[in-house]
C-alpha cells in the first residue's frame, strides 16, 4: 500500500499569520493534534503540533532557567524559547521545514520517516502542494478494516476508490479527517461530519459508485448542528479531483 491510499485529504490547516489561540481553538474544534501550516499560495511551510502550546508564559509554564544553566545553553536558544513561550502568531511557534512524503511512498517508508523524526503526523506533498495528511490514526483505521482480510487492495479498487472520493467531493460534503478504503469493492468510510444528513448522503454517494458492493459507515458527526464551526483565521483544503491523486501507483 501506498501513502495516498490511507491518508487524510480534506486537511484542516493554519496560515503563519494565525494566533496563536485560534489554531488552539481549530485543534480541538475537529480533534486534531497538529496542523498543517501553509502561505497564501497553498505552500507547506510547517506544522504546529499540541506539544507547541506546552510551554507557554499565559500558563505559567514557559521554561525558567537559572544563571548558570542560561549560560549554558546560549542566547540563541534562551531566544528561542522566549519566543516559542510569547510568540503571539503560528508562525513564531511552528517547526519549520517539516518532513514530508510523497504520495506515492510506500506505507513501510512512511512508517519509517515517521519513526526516525519521531512524530506521529507526517504531511503528504505533491511539489511543495499539500494534498494530504498521515498520522497514527489513519494506520488504525486501515487496520481495522483489513481484520477480515488478508488481501490488498487490488487495481480495480483503487479506480472505486477514485470515483468514490470524486463522488462525495462532487456532492459538496467534504468531511474532515475523510478516508476511503476499499477491499474487493467493499469501501469502509472514515471521518466527521457535520450532521446526519451528511453521514446519510455520503453512504448513498459511495453506494451509487459502479462496482461498489457495500459501504461500511463508520462516519460520526461532530459537532451538534447548533455549534458553530466557524472562527479562527485557518482554511481546509478541498479534495482535488485530478486523476493524479487517484490513480495506482
Amino acid at each position: 500500500m501506498h501513502a495516498h491510499q490511507i491518508m487524510t485529504r480534506n486537511v484542516i490547516t493554519v496560515s503563519p499569520e494565525t494566533p496563536v489561540i485560534e489554531a488552539a481553538k481549530a485543534m480541538l474544534r475537529h480533534h486534531v493534534a497538529g496542523l498543517p501550516v501553509v502561505d497564501a499560495n497553498g505552500k507547506l511551510v510547517g506544522m504546529v503540533s499540541d506539544g507547541d502550546f506546552i510551554r507557554r508564559a499565559e500558563i505559567g509554564t514557559e521554561r525558567q532557567r537559572g544563571r548558570w544553566l542560561s549560560r549554558l545553553v546560549g542566547r540563541s536558544q534562551i531566544a528561542s524559547d522566549f519566543v516559542r513561550a510569547h510568540g503571539r502568531k503560528v508562525g513564531d511557534i511552528m517547526t519549520p521545514n517539516p518532513a514530508t512524503i510523497a504520495e506515492d511512498t510506500p506505507l513501510e517508508q512512511v512508517v519509517e520517516v515517521m519513526e526516525a523524526n519521531n512524530i506521529k503526523r507526517i504531511p503528504v506533498v505533491n511539489g511543495d502542494r499539500l494534498v494530504g495528511i498521515i498520522s497514527h490514526v489513519d494506520f488504525v483505521q486501515v487496520l481495522a478494516s483489513l481484520a477480515h482480510d488478508i488481501t490488498g487492495p487490488t487495481a480495480d479498487d483503487d479506480g472505486i476508490r477514485a470515483q468514490v472520493i470524486a463522488a462525495i467531493d462532487k456532492a459538496a460534503l467534504h468531511p474532515c479527517r475523510f478516508t476511503v478504503t476499499v477491499r474487493s469493492g467493499v469501501v469502509h468510510l472514515n471521518g466527521v461530519v457535520k450532521d446526519d444528513k451528511m453521514r446519510q448522503a455520503a453512504r448513498v454517494a459511495a453506494e451509487c459508485v459502479p462496482g461498489v458492493k457495500q459501504v461500511h459507515d463508520h462516519l460520526w458527526v461532530y459537532p451538534s448542528p447548533e455549534e458553530d464551526l466557524g472562527g479562527g483565521d485557518f482554511v481546509s483544503l478541498q479534495e482535488e479531483t485530478s486523476t493524479e491523486d487517484d490513480q495506482p501507483l
